[in-house]
Order: structure tokens, then sequence, then C-alpha cells
């Protein structure tokens, strides 16, 4: 029997990145999240200690703030591209690079110049993986976003469902639907506006969350990812996960009241979760290592 070592990556997680803009007394703020993941020829520093080709996490940390301030912080994916492609061009013992965003929206007070206040509804998300140089280099481009919370009050069944000696939940033809929606979709080729695909998909999920009498959450999902590629060609998957936020109606008979579904205690824990991966089949792009996390190697 021999011992070998498997895949293996490293990198510094979560580097909070703050670029503020100050061009003009209009003060313009960018509030990211960083992490960065180095593959390569690192097996020594595992089976021998020897650090000689290691770049230093602390040293990829530095060039996300670097290049905050060298490149600034455009549309994210431009910013993660920008960062992997170095890692991998100027880095000798590097081969493949992940590096991943998070953006945290900020609108101004009153109008105020350089005055702020945390918005948005979700936290969008950049993720870029490049691999090689020349004409082996591979590049893929995941955006998305996540805690995006939606709920509807009506316009949602779940009955029908298998059962067992442990069943005991009820059916229903009229619930509240709710979830923190994550969500992320795999690019085929780069878009001329990030921030353009961005908002336009955002919509079609937001829309179709609101549109579809639903039979199931999974259902939705399916519409959901369905909407997208048949709006964006360039697109060629998107995946979700979405826990289901679960409002179970309140019994108030007891204090001599009806409930038609108007009071619900909302329980967090535990809860369904609902995962899945729309796909267009003619998908021009291999997925790779593209869906391949930041914390995980799988």
């Amino acid at each position: 029997m021999s011992i070998v070592l498997g895949p293996n990556q490293y990198g510094k997680a979560e580097n909070r990145v703050v670029r503020i803009y100050r061009d003009t007394g209009r003060h313009e703020i960018r509030d990211v999240n960083v992490s960065t993941a180095l593959r390569g020829r690192f097996a020594a520093a595992h089976t021998d200690g020897d650090q000689r080709d290691v770049l230093p996490t602390d040293t990829q940390k530095n060039t996300c703030y670097a290049y905050a301030k060298e490149k600034g912080i455009g549309q994210i994916e431009d910013y993660a591209l920008d960062l992997a492609k170095h890692f991998v061009d100027d880095i000798e013992p590097v081969d493949g690079a992940r590096v991943l965003v998070e953006e945290y929206l900020w609108e101004r007070i009153d109008g105020h110049p350089h005055s702020f206040v945390r918005s948005g509804q979700e936290v969008r998300t950049a993720q870029v993986t490049v691999e090689g140089s020349g004409e082996d280099r591979r590049v893929w481009v995941v955006s998305g976003l996540k805690d995006l919370t939606l709920l509807k009050s009506t316009g949602s069944e779940f009955h029908g469902f298998l059962r067992d000696g442990y069943t005991t939940l009820a059916e229903t033809d009229d619930r509240i639907m709710a979830t923190s929606l994550v969500a992320r979709w795999r690019y085929n080729e780069p878009v001329a506006d990030w921030g353009k695909a961005y908002a336009d998909i955002r919509q079609i999920l937001l829309a179709r969350f609101a549109e579809v009498h639903s039979l199931a959450l999974q259902q939705t999902l399916w519409e959901m990812g369905r909407a997208v590629l048949q709006a964006h060609p360039e697109v060629a998957e998107v995946m979700f996960s979405a826990p289901n936020k679960h409002h179970f109606v309140v019994d108030l008979s007891p204090f001599g009241l009806d409930n038609p579904n108007e009071v619900f205690h909302a329980d967090d824990r535990p809860y369904g979760l609902i995962e899945c991966n729309v796909t267009r089949d003619d998908a021009p792009a291999d997925a790779g290592r593209a869906w391949q996390m930041i914390a995980g190697l799988s």
C-alpha cells in the first residue's frame, strides 16, 4: 500500500476590502469580501514542510488590497478575474486560482456626498476560476446572489406527497412560501456588462417567484431557472439552494378565535433545504472546476 497526497489548495478567506473613491467631493464606496485559493506545486509543503513554493496567505491578502487601489473595484467579476489571472500568470508555482467576491451595497443618506447607509436585499457574489496559460488557459465565471429573502402569502400548495408510518404533515392548498435564496449562474462566455446581466437575471428570478402558482418550492426553482436560461443564452446553467422558511398556522381556538391563514408562527429550524441545477443541454462550455467552492475540494 502507498499513501499519496490528494487534491489540495490554500488561500486567504474573507478579506474585507472597503474602497472609497475620493476623486471628487461626492465620494463612492465599494465594500467586498474576498476569498482566494491557489493550486499548484505545493506537495512538498505538505509532505516535507518545504515552503519554498508557497506564496504566503498574507501576501494574497495584501494583493487584494493593492489591486483595490491599483486597478480599482468596478464590476466584481472583473476584479476577481484580475486577481485570479495575476496569481496564475505572475506566481510561478501556481497553475490554478479561484477568487470568490461578495459585495455589500450602500446608498447615500439623503443625497449627502459622503454619508451612506447599508442597503440591498441580498449579497451579490462572483466566483472566478483560472487555470493554465496561453492556449491551454481555462476561465470559469459564476455570478450570483445569496440571502435574498422572498415570501409569497398565497399561491403556494403542497399536497399529494409520499406518506409512510412516520408522516404527520397535513396537506395544504394555500400556504405561505418563503425562502432565503442562494442562486448562482455559470456563464459560458464573457459578457460586456456584468452588472446589467446581474440586474436582469435578478429581476427574472423575482418575477417568476411571484408569478408561478407553486405546487412545491422545487417547481418554483425550476421555473425560475428555466426563465433565466431562456432569456440569457450566455448563461449555461443556474444552481439554486433554497431553505424552506416554514410558517405554521397558529391554533387560536383555545381563545375562541378563528384563524383562516392569518396568524403564523415563523419557525427557523429545522427547515427543508431544496437544491437543484437547471441546465441547458446545448451549453458549449465544460463546467470543469466552475462549481468547486472555496471551502472544499469536491
